[in-house]
């Protein structure tokens, strides 16, 4: 501190950077590596200071650290662990003392780095209290509706018991469990060492165990605890473990730590159920911002993301702000009870000492309606359900005409406010503002989220954008779970509760626009005179990326995702697909479903049309719009086949193609009839197939893939295709290996953004060493393999590439009456589906969706599926004149005709995100140390073809 008389040494410590506040200089610190952040405190007394401080060593640590955490006693000596410095015998020496220097940003983390709450729990708290309470009063008075504190639900419970800190210790020591903080990497810790940490540190916002896998890392966990009477009800449980979203978690934390304002994911509900200690929980309504709390929604996918202070700051800093009338819905919870959360409410926990509680989001059919509303695209009914009217920017709200609409980052964000008008804005007043209450003694604006809000799902459903769906607009990445588990929950709802089906049916409409797209799918049967959809049948089925109706003998797939553009060229190249197929009389042909018609549906004069289309010339509906096509389409037999598509996505360079069919893409729509296959997806079967089964799915794979592969396909005849401008210009190889290797090397430059965003458990060396692994000249090695030496009729090096043989793409039939109950229990494969999304280039491409989503890793079905295919994994044009010239070439160029490391780098390159899957199913991949050992775990075999 410095007193009177004392020089301030701050603006000679400092120099030019004195004129920025403490706070930034700290942020700007975090940026730097560690050894300079140890130089830079050398460099005066105030960074000293800084460049010491707890808290920034904490921030810098977490960024960097990956996998299990060993906490050293301070972050200080933790962070330089993990970078490999040794402590020395003079490396940590006794800080060193300043006088002269002030700062209050410092001085408060330092207070709530050392403050004691063993006296905040200072009333009983205003959340009702229930015993002995009936699931008929449960849902008659709260499910949905209001929190609830909850005594008597666990007195059975062995937790109770036996849930304490120094048992669990004693039991779990050595198991790691997840650790939650705020940074974007997953962390763990023995239980051992997390105790250890819990009893050394002073941080301002401590980690704590938040573990929703805590069951399968010590199942005995789940037999000392019941979900009470009241949850028992939850739709997720029809979902398979995979699938289903994390849903309970174990949470331990010491004094000072807790959760930050937040609303659940989903819009669940929740309860959560203490067993030890004490925690200080505060409450507000849906759509009532806490003060202090940014809300964030962006426009594109509607993603939710929120700024706020951390439980403690929040309860020190911003709670004394509130006048009494604002202040939240409040109650300390005490050992034994349970605090019921409904939908959409904020809430805020802090342990005021030691802990440890478990607790569980759920659906019901209370809640069902707002699961699916949040699961819905589009931005403003995200933003309304969290925010309430202040996420609107329509005049709806009083205060309406103060909120500002952020157009640079797509959000609504209110980023160019300074941190009190936000405060201001987002809690409709100012800091220290007495409100005028109304008639009911009760503040106006805190009110606000009922004077014209209500958090009804007929309500917030009004703010949807009709034009935005399920299937043709971004998928948000804070979604619970994804498409593909979204339908297929929405589709086994269908089946398994057909007394909730008008509530479901509500939910589809939701979340997937159904009523739309049963609309459209009834036009298309009374066009070609086919039977009308039952009410069994009206949702659309499977996982795939389009509605798809299966009803009598039929099966009808409506293109729409991606846009009109996008579905146009899908059903295009399977249209000129199917045409090769039958000219070639392929084996593979009795695999694949017949086709009985295809045609655009579209919507004109308010009305509905459909005309008939086979792929073979520019439809009407499309020639008559404002679009210039190039005379390569005009040209085509199929001019939205496999070239003109692949032209396209060559021009887009891997990122989004717009679609340039502007506002027909709203109301025009492809679609394919095809002969309903008699059976189940594999999808279905998976877990219900014999060993024998599964090997006959295998050696079917195989066989179907050679025959794929042996497929001709038409040749390059877009001049721009022919003439692909890339470092493979010299080389005499095929056109179609040029274009296949030039998106390659496009989709190289955005690998590690891609990989980040995608937040896959690899470790840190790894991403460090893409372009090591991948270095430039691999594209050009690979094009030398297949570089054409004696000009002579080889074997073709590209193919046609399914591309996505997955598990709803494999359809199986019964093959034996031998049946239990009634039910069939021999399957085998019948047909593969779905070819839209069809390419041309590298067969080996087809192998990975096959191992890692087919087989789930298994080895064994994988070699019964190569010995199957029986072709070649690598064929050089001249393999033997390869050969000869690889004695002295690069180490590259040997490890392309690797089939491993082949199949490594497009794993690496791929536009899915099968690294996720890899390392999910090989949990020794995340402590891989090179992607050579990542190769050799997953595809050595490979070497063997």
């Amino acid at each position: 501190m410095t007193t009177l008389g004392q020089r301030d040494r701050r603006p000679e410590a400092l120099g030019s950077l004195s004129v920025l506040p403490d706070e930034t200089i700290c942020v700007l610190l975090e940026y730097l590596a560690p050894r300079d952040i140890a130089h830079l405190a050398c460099v005066s007394s105030v960074m000293y200071i800084l460049c010491n401080e707890e808290p920034f060593w904490m921030s810098l640590c977490l960024r960097r650290a990956k996998g299990p955490l060993d906490y050293k006693g301070s972050w200080k000596k933790t962070t330089l662990h993990l970078e490999g410095v040794a402590p020395e015998n003079d490396a940590y020496k006794k800080p060193l003392h300043f006088d002269g220097f002030n700062s209050l940003y410092l001085y408060k983390r330092f207070y709530r780095c050392n403050t004691s709450l063993d006296g905040f729990s200072f009333d009983d708290g205003n959340v009702e209290r229930r015993r002995d309470i009936s699931l008929d009063e449960f849902s008659k008075e709260y499910d949905a509706k209001k929190p609830v504190l909850l005594s008597g639900l666990a007195d059975s419970w062995p937790a109770s018991n036996t849930w304490t800190i120094d048992q669990l210790v004693e039991k779990y020591g050595e198991v790691p469990f997840r650790i939650s903080q705020r940074s974007p990497n997953k962390i763990s810790m023995k239980f051992k060492d997390y105790i250890s940490y819990m009893k050394l540190q002073r941080d301002e916002d401590p980690l704590y165990v938040f573990d929703d896998k805590f069951g399968d890392a010590a199942p005995e966990l789940l037999k000392d605890y019941s979900v009470p009477h009241l949850f028992q009800e939850d739709w997720f449980e029809i979902l398979d473990k995979e699938s289903r979203p994390p849903y309970r978690w174990l949470i331990v934390g010491p004094e000072r730590s807790g959760a930050s304002w937040h609303v659940d994911p989903a819009l669940t509900s929740a309860w959560n159920t203490l067993l030890c200690g004490r925690k200080r929980w505060a409450l507000y309504p849906p759509g009532k911002v806490p003060l202090g709390v940014t809300v964030h929604v962006n426009e594109d996918d509607g993603d939710v993301s929120i700024d706020t202070p951390s439980s403690l700051q929040w309860w020190l800093d911003y709670y004394p702000l509130l006048a009494d009338e604002d202040k939240p819905i409040e109650c300390t919870l005490l050992a034994g009870e349970t605090i019921y959360v409904p939908s959409g409410w904020w809430h805020c926990i802090l342990n005021l000492e030691p802990t440890v509680a478990v607790t569980q989001n759920f659906v019901n059919k209370e809640n069902f309606g707002y699961v699916c509303l949040d699961m819905a695209p589009g931005y403003h009914h995200k933003g309304v359900c969290r925010a309430g009217l202040l996420a609107l920017d329509d005049g709806n709200s009083e205060d309406s005409e103060n909120e500002t609409h952020d157009e640079d980052d797509n959000t609504l964000s209110y980023s160019d406010l300074t941190r009190k008008e936000k405060r201001t804005r987002m809690n409709g007043g100012t800091d220290t503002e007495k409100h005028k209450e109304d008639a009911n003694g009760v503040s106006k604006r805190y009110n606000m989220w009922k004077n014209g809000f209500s958090y009804d799902i007929d309500f917030l459903a009004s703010f949807l954008d009709k034009e935005r769906d399920h299937y043709n607009f971004p998928w948000s990445m804070g979604n619970s779970v994804g498409q593909r588990e979204m339908r297929a929950w929405l589709s086994k709802l269908w089946v398994l509760k057909p007394e909730m089906r008008e509530l479901i049916w509500k939910g589809a409409c939701i979340a997937l626009n159904a009523e739309k797209w049963l609309r459209c799918l009834e036009e298309v049967c009374t066009f070609h005179n086919l039977p009308s959809v039952t009410e069994e049948e009206k949702l659309p089925v499977g996982t795939g990326s389009n509605p798809v109706y299966l009803f009598s003998d039929y099966a009808i797939k409506l293109f729409v995702e991606g846009g009109l553009e996008q579905s146009m060229y899908g059903l295009g190249t399977e249209l000129e697909f199917y045409d090769i197929l039958g000219r070639a009389d392929s084996p593979l042909k009795s695999h694949i479903p017949d086709v009985l018609a295809s045609g655009i549906l579209f919507f004109e004069n308010g009305s509905y049309k459909v005309v008939p289309w086979d792929g073979k010339r520019i439809p009407d509906i499309i020639s008559s719009s404002n679009v210039d096509f190039d005379a390569s389409m005009l040209n085509s037999e199929f001019p939205f086949g496999i070239w003109n598509k692949t032209l396209r996505e060559h021009r887009n360079q891997g990122k989004p193609a717009p679609d340039s069919f502007g506002t027909l893409s709203s109301h025009v729509w492809p679609y394919i009839i095809t002969k309903r296959c008699k059976g189940k997806i594999f999808a279905q079967l998976r877990d219900d197939l014999t060993w024998n089964d599964a090997q006959n799915l295998a050696s079917f794979l195989g066989q179907q893939l050679r025959n794929l592969h042996l497929l001709p396909y038409p040749p390059v005849t877009c001049p721009e295709l022919l003439n692909v401008n890339a470092v493979h210009e010299e080389l005499n190889i095929p056109a179609e290996w040029k274009v296949f290797v030039d998106a390659l090397s496009q989709k190289k430059k955005d690998v590690p953004s891609r990989l980040e965003n995608w937040g896959n458990p690899i470790p840190r060396a790894l991403m460090n060493s893409i372009d090591e692994y991948i270095p430039d000249e691999f594209f050009v090695d690979l094009l030398n393999v297949f570089k054409d030496t004696n000009g002579g009729d080889e074997i073709k090096p590209c193919t046609w590439i399914h591309s996505d043989v997955m598990d709803d793409n494999i359809h199986m039939e019964p093959y034996a009456d031998d049946s239990v109950d009634g039910q069939h229990n021999s399957w085998r494969p019948s047909h593969i589906l779905d070819f839209s999304d069809l390419s041309i280039g590298d067969p080996i491409y087809d192998l990975i969706p096959i191992y890692l989503d087919v087989f789930r890793g298994d080895t064994d079905l994988f070699k019964k599926l190569l010995e199957s295919y029986g072709l070649p994994l690598i064929r050089s044009r001249s393999p033997e004149n390869v050969t000869t010239k690889l004695t002295d070439s690069s180490s590259t160029r040997k490890k392309v005709l690797r089939p491993s490391y082949r199949t490594m780098c497009y794993c690496i390159l791929h536009e899915e995100n099968v690294l996720g899957a890899m390392f999910s199913i090989w949990d020794e991949l995340r402590t891989a140390e090179s992607w050579e050992q990542v190769e050799q775990t997953v595809w050595n075999l490979l070497n063997n073809y």
